[in-house]
């Protein structure tokens, strides 16, 4: 196991405070993502990382709304708005509002043992 999966593993362990982007809801959405990326992401949402973080968001939402062009898509216009709403306050509302979305709609998305990244 590397060291990327480690610290991953030890903040869904539930240290407070070092959940990824700050958000129990969100951690556990990163959680269920396979390994490799689930650790790009958590690595991307750490405060550390925010000159990355940035313009990555950017170069997705600039990405989505070209998704007419070969390569890109529509897939990336969420992605970058979730990654500039860990710095841009209003997005980070409208971030909550989804998440409140998901816990109605689709709870199991959330439950732990939905989790594809569970060794034990």
């Amino acid at each position: 196991m590397s060291a990327a999966s480690d610290e991953r593993t030890t903040r869904t362990g539930g240290a407070a405070g070092q959940l990824a982007g700050g958000d129990p809801r969100l951690d556990k959405l990163v959680h269920r993502l396979p390994t490799r990326m689930g650790d790009t992401v958590t690595y991307l949402l750490k405060p550390s990382s925010r000159w990355v973080r940035i313009p990555s968001g950017a170069l997705l939402v600039v990405g989505g709304v070209l998704s007419f062009l070969p390569v890109l898509g529509v897939w990336m216009l969420p992605l970058g708005l979730a990654l500039l709403a860990e710095d841009v306050p209003a997005l980070r509302s409208s971030r909550s509002k989804v998440f409140d979305w998901i816990e109605r709609r689709k709870p199991h998305w959330l439950e732990p043992s939905a989790s594809k990244n569970d060794q034990s």
